[in-house]
């Protein structure tokens, strides 16, 4: 375990947190005085009972926090009033395990002698404190984890006539009692003793109390041992850590608490699934304040990591349902700020896995927001074992079903309004697809769906793009594509074929998961579009290609399958009028959505088609192929109207060149070597193909 660190950035304090120790240690609490100056509140039970709060005393605060640490022994030293202490905690029903020690001499002696008493039970790393100490939980917290043994001191508070100060030389404690001031720090009997150090102070208060020194302070005892018994300070500063001797401390601790319990924590999350991970860290965030956790939004999610599997709203009611959540609200972009403006929460938590990478923009945001109000960062490290793997599997596993995936391309569009998608022809270039990432704005910038093009398809197979490679084959393709992915497909189906053939051609890319096929609206033999009036090209009549559409939506079992008519009167030079008549036919006729090509260098007919039909149509989606008028920009089609860009051929146009040229370099010079600066490491390409398989 190594100590927690505190650093700053921007003025924020920023808490790093390690991972907790799991030796076994017991708690011990010192709880025989006659608590006297307290007056009439302790007339008919111990101090240490005493109210602190509407819901709690002193000692039932100290137990649940000693439990949440994780200790389950503890070790109470008794005295006046020791069979109401006994049935009080009794009555508290916290998983721990309580051996209370008597002392029969409270009266006449100080609590040297209670711990002398209890020695016996003191055999472990120990936890001590004095039963009228309040600490918040960050103290305790503190004090459990540290790998060295401590005593809580603190820099910022003034020193007190009655109350303990260390003397502080070389970062080392060396003595401890209310009579010092020089070198000294404010003090709290609150220590962290692993087991030798502790036993070397023990040792010597067993001296103590049996050569009669019974009515000081342990502390005492340990001011003998400087040398060889090594206590740390640990630096609280302000936090609360304070005993409760009279009244008027009791007012202070108890305003001091009500401000502790109007803390806020803020927690994002983004996961389908809640494992032991986000659970522990729910509950350490928990004791710094009332949790409020920020639910991203479906929007958010799909905008920089993945499609979530489950709807904003039972991923909300998936954290309302965990037990000690103050408030779950939705948090509606990557960015903090909107929300920790409004709230203005004491802490936000967060794995440190956001340090580097993709978040890091998102994380100086929040670093500076905080800053404005004096706010602070709490990081705990980020755990990432084999059983969240597993769950990160289980999970890509489900995307990739084909339900879940042909079901996405709806709801993506709904989500973004509009969305890209990149061709793709191998399982390869699938997975290039499917995993290229850019940062952007904090978050990660991905392609939506993927675009299986019967042209691409038939050049990787060199054949023409004539319809001559049969649908069977074409699915084979998608087989490859879906047994390494999980994004959405759409798929190119040419002009559909016969009425008939196509009917099965939509049941069976339904089945395979597939989430659009596009087919255009031209007859007999397909020439590609790029050569526009240069071939002869027969266009389908609006009634043909109206009833092939109408039998296809017949044909498909489910409602997540698109249909998408493309219409070629601007390629062919038909005319706008004659796309727009077309489109709105179509549209009436069944088809999800429109697609409008061109092959100008310049988006004007494309622009100007967007903008009549959204005139009469707000609603179907437009597709648009911009591989000639490759200029514009995603943010102008959205603007413009257009939900759907297709990048349609670019990995193909890029690859086989680079191919070729590698081709002819190592003929023209008899070697492979003067092509291996175009050539990409081939621990690279395996890298991108999943280990599973």
């Amino acid at each position: 375990m190594v100590d927690n660190v505190w650093h700053e950035q921007n003025n924020v304090p920023i808490i790093s947190y390690y991972i907790e120790r799991k030796n076994k240690m017991k708690a011990l609490i010192l709880n025989s005085g006659m608590g006297s100056r307290m007056g009439v509140l302790t007339s008919e039970h111990p101090k240490c009972m005493t109210e602190i709060s509407l819901h709690e005393t002193i000692l039932s605060r100290q137990l649940k926090q000693i439990a949440d640490a994780g200790i389950e022994e503890v070790i109470i030293t008794t005295g006046l009033f020791d069979g109401i202490l006994v049935k009080y905690c009794n009555s508290l029903a916290l998983p721990l395990h309580i051996t209370f020690v008597k002392n029969p001499c409270y009266k006449e002696t100080n609590y040297i002698y209670s711990i002398y008493c209890a020695r016996e039970y003191l055999d472990d790393d120990i936890i001590l404190m004095h039963g009228d100490l309040v600490f918040e939980n960050t103290v305790i917290d503190a004090v459990v984890s540290s790998e060295k043994s401590c005593m809580v001191v603190s820099s910022t508070l003034p020193l007190s006539e009655k109350d303990f100060k260390a003397v502080v030389q070389r970062s080392i404690i060396k003595k401890i009692g209310i009579e010092f001031f020089n070198d000294a720090m404010s003090a709290q009997p609150l220590y962290k003793l692993n087991k030798e150090i502790w036993n070397i102070w023990l040792n010597n208060i067993i001296k103590y109390c049996e050569s009669g020194k019974i009515k000081c302070y342990a502390e005492n005892a340990f001011n003998e041992l400087a040398e060889t018994c090594i206590i740390y300070p640990l630096d609280v500063k302000n936090q609360l850590c304070s005993e409760i001797d009279n009244r008027e401390d009791l007012a202070v601790v108890s305003q001091k608490l009500q401000e502790i319990e109007n803390r806020t924590v803020y927690m994002c999350f983004s996961t389908d699934i809640i494992h032991s991970g986000h659970i522990a860290i729910i509950k350490k965030a928990q004791r710094f304040g009332k949790l409020i956790i920020g639910v991203l939004s479906d929007e958010a999610i799909v905008s920089y990591k993945r499609f979530p599997l489950l709807p904003y709203s039972e991923r909300k009611s998936m954290f309302e349902n965990i037990v000690g959540v103050y408030k779950v609200i939705e948090q509606t972009t990557l960015s903090y700020k909107g929300n920790l403006e409004k709230l203005q929460p004491t802490y936000v938590v967060h794995g440190d896995d956001w340090v580097k990478g993709v978040q890091k923009e998102i994380r100086s945001e929040v670093v500076s927001t905080l800053a404005s109000y004096g706010g602070k960062l709490i990081e705990f490290p980020y755990s990432k074992d084999a059983k969240y793997t597993d769950l990160e599997k289980r999970t890509r596993a489900e995307l990739a079903t084909p339900d879940v995936r042909r079901a996405r391309l709806k709801k993506v569009l709904t989500m973004k309004g509009t969305i890209n998608a990149l061709e793709t022809h191998s399982g390869l270039t699938g997975l290039i697809v499917e995993n290229t990432i850019v940062e952007e704005n904090g978050g990660a910038r991905q392609f939506d769906a993927m675009w299986i093009s019967s042209l691409c398809d038939s050049t990787a197979k060199g054949k023409p793009d004539i319809e001559l490679v049969d649908m069977t084959s074409r699915f084979r393709t998608i087989d490859d594509i879906c047994e390494v992915t999980t994004k959405p497909i759409i798929f190119d189906g040419d002009t559909g074929g016969l009425t008939e053939h196509f009917i099965y051609t939509v049941r069976s890319l339904e089945r395979m998961g597939v989430s659009m096929v596009i087919i255009e609206d031209k007859t007999g033999l397909k020439k590609n579009s790029l050569f526009g009036t240069e071939v002869e090209q027969t266009q389908a009549s609006i009634p043909d290609f109206c009833a092939k559409i109408a039998a296809g939506k017949r044909a498909q079992r489910t409602n997540d399958f698109m249909i998408c008519a493309r219409i070629e009167s601007l390629i062919l030079e038909k005319g706008m009028e004659d796309a727009l008549k077309r489109a709105f036919a179509f549209v009436e006729a069944g088809a999800d959505a429109i697609m409008i090509h061109s092959r100008k260098k310049e988006p004007v007919e494309i622009f100007e088609f967007v903008k009549k039909f959204r005139q009469q149509n707000v609603s179907t989606p437009i597709v648009v192929v911009p591989t000639s008028f490759n200029m514009v920009t995603e943010e102008e089609f959205k603007k413009r109207g257009v939900n759907i860009i297709i990048y349609a051929n670019q990995l193909t146009r890029t690859g086989f060149p680079a191919m070729q040229k590698a081709a002819t370099m190592i003929l023209s010079n008899h070697r492979a070597k003067e092509c291996d600066d175009i050539c990409m490491p081939f621990k690279e390409i395996i890298r991108l193909i999943p280990e599973e398989l």
